[in-house]
């Protein structure tokens, strides 16, 4: 395993890009598996998730040509796909496995979806309980747990009313629902992301948004397109909250996605008084995409709770590794969600603040982290427990600690952000 040395910063200045969102990555992908015709995804993420749904796609008979600045898929209609002779691995990732749970739900064979460890202790029975709704056969692990002996075949449509949000259990019953005779639709209790609904629209579904409901009429024509992936709001977080940790520093992070449901972490950022700019915004393919200017400012400190979480959810680590820069320090609750995801969140960042001399309180649904005191923050050694999140999050914070921070583990952020060392040590010049 390496490690990574990350030494305090004097500033951070210049441009950059982020990869490929991952969450449309995935989106655009399994759509073009299931549209007709040969589709480019330029800026497709390069992170390691979303190798594993191209992986995954390959074994199930599609064409994918990988090329640095884009992939190329050729679609084999919505009943196209082939029985993969071996189990499907999505490795790490719960997009892949929950969005192929709804794919190969309506197929006409049988499919093993597994992976790493981490992800066959991560719940499926969330995404499990309305595809059986909808006619699915699946056998997990204790009922909950993959590896998913998924047992395809016809599927009715459902009008399903999710009891927790959730963007990838709402995006498996839409893909689910491509493949049923009728209307599906999924009525959320917080809105989410809407990646899916989107993407959809793009292939030329019949996709319709009511509020918190949408709907999507099965069996159409999906038709193969050249999209461009926009940059990943969630990767450039790390960034804004890096040079809002380090005084003098001035960043542009250039063409981000700016979906409308991913873009509450901006807002919060500017509630606590960060100077956010946003520039040259467009619209492409359904998304928002621009350039989000930042520059250091003393920030006043926030709390993050109820419908505010699900918008957050990806970015709260990095918002706790921040707090301890703040006057008044973060609070968040209600996010009982971060202690399912690629580790307990919760007490990894709970632990590893600690570990750097930042006053924490654990809950067991969110942690409170106290902001600015007199003593700064000091190295560690961070064990980011194989989270890609975590070890970027506590990288940043260590670039206005006292003494070097060595982060364990480090090639974890993989799974996201291949580059993300090297980027972030030219910007401060590590």
């Amino acid at each position: 395993m390496s490690r990574q040395i990350i030494r305090p910063a004097r500033s951070l200045s210049g441009s950059l890009r982020v990869p490929g969102d991952k969450s449309i990555s995935h989106r655009y992908a399994i759509l073009a598996a299931l549209a007709e015709g040969t589709s480019e995804l330029r800026n497709y993420s390069p992170a390691g998730d979303c190798a594993s749904t191209l992986n995954c796609l390959e074994r199930l008979g599609i064409a994918v040509e990988k090329k640095t600045e884009m992939v190329r898929i050729t679609g084999s209609g919505l009943s196209g796909l082939k029985r993969s002779r071996r189990e499907l691995d999505a490795g790490n990732s719960g997009t892949t496995m929950r969005l192929l749970a709804g794919v190969l739900a309506g197929q006409a064979f049988e499919s093993t979806l597994t992976g790493d460890d981490s992800l066959r202790h991560r719940p499926m029975r969330r995404v499990i309980e309305p595809l059986a709704a909808m006619g699915a056969k699946i056998r997990a692990h204790e009922n909950e747990y993959a590896p998913l002996e998924i047992y395809g075949g016809q599927l009715h449509p459902v009008d399903y009313a999710m009891p927790v949000p959730s963007a990838q259990v709402k995006s498996a019953i839409l893909l689910a629902g491509l493949q049923a005779q009728g209307t599906t639709s999924v009525t959320e209790p917080v809105r989410t992301r809407d990646h899916t609904e989107l993407a959809l629209a793009e292939f030329g579904a019949d996709v319709r948004v009511d509020g918190r409901t949408v709907r999507v009429v099965g069996q159409p024509r999906l038709e193969a397109r050249q999209l461009t992936v926009p940059g990943d709001l969630s990767s450039a977080v790390f960034f804004l909250a890096a040079a809002l940790i380090v005084p003098g520093s001035n960043l542009l992070v250039e063409q981000v996605g700016l979906n409308p449901t991913r873009t509450a972490v901006l807002d919060f950022l500017a509630s606590m008084g960060a100077p956010i700019s946003l520039v040259s915004v467009e619209m492409r393919h359904g998304e928002l995409v621009g350039d989000v200017e930042i520059r250091y400012a003393e920030l006043s400190g926030g709390r993050v709770a109820g419908e505010a979480v699900a918008a957050m959810i990806d970015e709260l680590p990095m918002l706790a590794a921040l707090a301890p820069y703040t006057e008044q320090g973060i609070e968040i609750r209600d996010a009982r969600e971060l202690r399912v995801k690629e580790s307990d969140r919760i007490a990894a960042l709970a632990a590893n603040l600690h570990r750097m001399g930042a006053q924490v309180e654990e809950f067991s649904d969110g942690l409170r982290v106290a902001g600015r005191s007199r003593e700064k923050l000091r190295g560690a050694e961070i064990d980011p427990r194989g989270d890609h999140r975590i070890a970027m999050a506590l990288a940043v914070a260590a670039l206005g600690a006292h003494g070097q921070t060595s982060i364990r583990d480090a090639e974890c952020t993989d799974v996201s952000f291949p580059q993300f060392f090297p980027v972030l040590g030219k910007l401060a010049n590590l």
